[in-house]
């Protein structure tokens, strides 16, 4: 920062002042800017600001320009200003350096004659102004300073031209009192104080497939939670939904927080949300902590900022709006409950995409350049990842598990003023909710349909129909040809909107994804909660399954499987089944391995996947061997398991270091987070070696790790060698013994889903629970390749174990070919 610039900084406390914060920028425009500012501190006096070397040059005007000639107006040289304080107008507050208020009383262009650096220095400035009120051919002159003056006084003069007035003319300062920039008088500005605008109807985005291309657009993340006006006028402050509703005692103390804002009176536009356990925001979690009165949870996201200390900005382009809404912000604490929504200028497809693979809602464009419009006007769009909308509640089912509680909710929206069906929802409800709903909807209930026409699948018995007064909002991977949502599950009830708002929109969310149709008839209480945290029903858990059936395919079929069934959900006692038991469906195969004295089971089909979520098996193991050749190995895999202590980034490193030592011997490796604690590093081998051979060769590689470094690793499975270390976990490739399944549920909180990723992918940013039933189908929609291609055609050899000594040669082809990088 320039000397002058940190003279201005110094002199002002950005907490208080809304002055623009010290920095120094090219303008905007390439000619020389020029401003005049009227600040009617402890004496009335006019600044004039001359730009030069990225900031402005100033001076204080004690009287104000004359048009007279030679007329000489004495003129204080003070410290630089930054180029944005060529627009700032507002009230500096009392106490505060140069407190009074500013409007700026004229700009334009000025062009110096000759070089303006010398003329600078020499004390001899002519130029030319071409502004608003003031234009013509004018002089600065420094004076010689006197014994004891602390500041340069330099003589502002008006040539002879035609610009000039005479003594007898009109005083232009008198003449033209008020601001070009907002037409207010001073005393107009002073008068500002808090007063606060009605109501602004909020800026909507328009849903459209995919974001929009070329410049003049940025792009945002698109939050799940509540949009919410916070207006801000004094000591009072107000929080606002969509609708205009005022919610501000629902959040406890956050109001307090906007105290700290340095203004006056502001408005700004933004998203309230409650991050998961992972950073990401969620709606489920939004409402969950408003439940619970978890107040302190609650995040607000500006993005916009739409009225500043009696200025409505809406009429200004984005660009100049983000700039003040930054510098509004940037003296919050971080980390703290008001933060910055950040905007990226990169291409919008590319963002999407990284977006989607980690599990977010998706991304919001807008045109750069443009004032803030209520309503859809197209000057914003949405790109989302999966479908999510909200939709009238036109009826519910009863549960078959629950008393007085909601199995499912039949849904509609709006078209032309009419109720239309949409379909059924039945699955995302916690215990909870389900039992809310209940009691919301009950006293709702009707005879007749609020439909003209009632749905042929609607008139089965059971259903209670209800006035269309609730709003809910659902997420769903695809529409029927008939116009109803496929695989939809339920988010939230959605308080902040009336149903007579609710119209679809138009647009996708995210890529086609080819759906498997599976009988749900085949489902007995299809509503019965697995996962009450997250309201995942066992309905939810075969429709999951059926949509990633091409992902999870290779590489659970046709291999023995051990099963952790939870017919309770994850809440209630689990337990392990190897072998069949009674009413096994006969999708799920039964087969006697050799030297073993009960079946195995195994699916060939997603038919049996479907009879495995119906046992409510919500983990699945499978051998590292295929029914076909049970005794002969494919896959070897290595759990890293942090102990306690152990921070994530350690678990990368030892990931990455694993990697770099099968690489050694020749071996390309895949990883997959174990929606658990750690990573599991899967090599595929060719069917050739035996179990004992596999498993002492894992050994040796666990063993090697912690020999070279035993402060971080342990081959031990004792718990005492395991603080603050990481167990490379080899004894998952003994014969009978598993791992938990690419692609596999976990029977955890959250209902986290074990998932591949590419080596690239491996980052802080995906923890081992990152993805889940809830996010992992907008990331699969958005990959370009799978993260595992190749897996199952590997012909990798299983080398030598490592010896005592270290490193030996691989035995076969995996010493002659160069590992190439899988899934990158």
């Amino acid at each position: 920062m320039r000397v002058g610039l940190r003279d201005y900084e110094s002199k002002r406390n950005f907490r208080k002042t809304p002055e623009p914060r010290a920095r120094k920028r090219k303008a905007a425009v390439p000619a020389l800017q020029f401003v005049v500012q009227k600040h009617a501190a402890r004496r009335l006096h006019y600044d004039l600001r001359l730009e030069l070397d990225g900031v402005l040059k100033s001076w204080a005007v004690t009287k104000g320009p004359s048009l007279v000639p030679g007329e000489k107006r004495l003129a204080i040289h003070v410290e630089d200003h930054p180029i944005d304080y060529g627009s700032f107008e507002g009230n500096i507050p009392e106490g505060e350096y140069g407190a009074g208020s500013v409007i700026v009383w004229d700009r334009g262009i000025w062009i110096p004659e000759g070089d303006p650096h010398k003329g600078y220095s020499k004390g001899h400035l002519d130029f030319t102004l071409e502004g608003t009120k003031l234009k013509g051919r004018w002089h600065l002159v420094r004076m010689r300073r006197r014994p004891g003056e602390k500041q340069e006084a330099w003589l502002l003069i008006k040539s002879a031209d035609e610009a000039a007035r005479s003594p007898d003319d009109p005083d232009i300062l008198e003449e033209q009192p008020a601001s070009v920039l907002s037409g207010r008088t001073i005393k107009e500005v002073a008068s500002l104080g808090t007063e606060m605008p009605p109501f602004f109807e909020p800026c909507l985005a328009r849903l459209t497939e995919k974001p929009p291309e070329g410049k003049g657009w940025v792009h945002e993340i698109k939050f799940d939670g509540y949009r919410i006006q916070v207006r801000k006028g004094g000591d009072k402050v107000q929080l606002l939904t969509r609708s205009g509703l005022d919610w501000t005692d629902k959040f406890g103390p956050l109001p307090e927080a906007f105290q700290q804002i340095n203004a006056r009176s502001a408005v700004l536009d933004g998203e309230l949300v409650v991050e998961d356990t992972n950073g990401a925001p969620s709606f489920a979690a939004l409402q969950a902590a408003l439940k619970e009165g978890r107040v302190g949870a609650l995040i607000y996201y500006a993005f916009d900022l739409l009225f500043l200390d009696g200025s409505d900005l809406r009429s200004e382009p984005l660009k100049e709006r983000k700039r003040r809404l930054t510098e509004l912000l940037a003296d919050l604490p971080k980390g703290g409950p008001i933060r910055l929504s950040e905007h990226f200028d990169t291409d919008g497809a590319t963002l999407l995409k990284h977006v989607c693979r980690m599990g977010l809602e998706g991304i919001v464009s807008k045109r750069i350049d443009k004032p803030y419009h209520s309503g859809r006007n197209g000057d914003w769009l949405k790109s989302k990842c999966l479908l999510q909308q909200e939709f009238v509640v036109l009826g519910y089912s009863p549960s078959t598990t629950t008393r007085r509680a909601i199995g499912s909710l039949a849904l509609g929206d709006y078209d032309n003023g009419k109720l239309r069906y949409r379909g059924r929802v039945g699955t995302g409800f916690t215990e909870e909710i389900s039992r809310e709903l209940y009691k919301l909807l009950e006293p709702l209930r009707v005879d007749q349909s609020p439909l003209e026409r009632i749905p042929p699948g609607e008139r089965r018995r059971g259903l209670r129909w209800t006035q269309p007064k609730v709003v809910v909002e659902i997420e769903f991977r695809a529409w029927t040809e008939a116009g109803l949502v496929r695989q939809a599950s339920f988010v939230g009830i959605r308080e902040d909107k009336p149903a007579e708002e609710v119209t679809a929109e138009v647009g996708s969310g995210s890529k086609d994804i080819p759906f498997r149709e599976f009988d749900e008839k085949k489902l007995t209480h299809p509503e019965r909660l697995l996962w009450p945290d997250v309201g995942i029903t066992k309905l939810g858990l075969a429709q999951f399954y059926a949509e990633i059936w091409p992902w999870i395919r290779p590489h659970i079929v046709n291999r023995p499987l051990s099963l952790l069934r939870c017919p309770e959900g994850v809440s209630q006692p689990c337990f392990f089944q190897k072998h069949a038991w009674a009413g096994l469906d006969p999708s799920i195969r039964r087969i006697r391995l050799p030297g073993d004295d009960e079946d195995s089971l195994y699916i060939e089909d997603l038919d049996g996947l479907i009879a495995l979520a119906q046992a409510s098996v919500l983990e699945i193991h499978p051998w590292g061997s295929t029914i076909k050749d049970s005794e002969r190995p494919d896959r070897m895999t290595f759990d890293l398991d942090p102990g306690p202590g152990v921070p994530w980034d350690r678990v990368l490193e030892a990931a990455r270091e694993l990697r770099a030592l099968l690489l050694e011997l020749g071996l390309e490796s895949y990883v997959k987070t174990t929606g658990g604690k750690g990573l599991h590093v899967v090599v595929p081998i060719r069917p050739a070696a035996d179990w004992d051979s596999v498993k002492v060769f894992s050994q040796s590689v666990a063993e090697f790790m912690a020999r070279r470094n035993p402060d971080r690793f342990t081959a031990s499975l004792s718990k005492r060698s395991r603080s603050r270390r990481i167990f490379v976990d080899y004894l998952r490739n003994a014969r009978g013994a598993t791992a938990v399944a690419a692609y596999s549920t976990r029977a955890r909180p959250g209902a986290p889903v074990s998932t591949p990723i590419s080596w690239d992918e491996l980052s802080a940013e995906i923890g081992s629970m990152h993805y889940a039933v809830s996010n992992l189908p907008a990331r699969l929609s958005h990959l370009d390749s799978d993260p595992w291609a190749g897996i199952g055609s590997s012909d990798q050899e299983l080398p030598k174990p490592i010896g005592e000594k270290g490193i030996g040669k691989p035995i076969g082809k995996a010493n002659d070919r160069k590992a190439s990088n899988p899934g990158t």
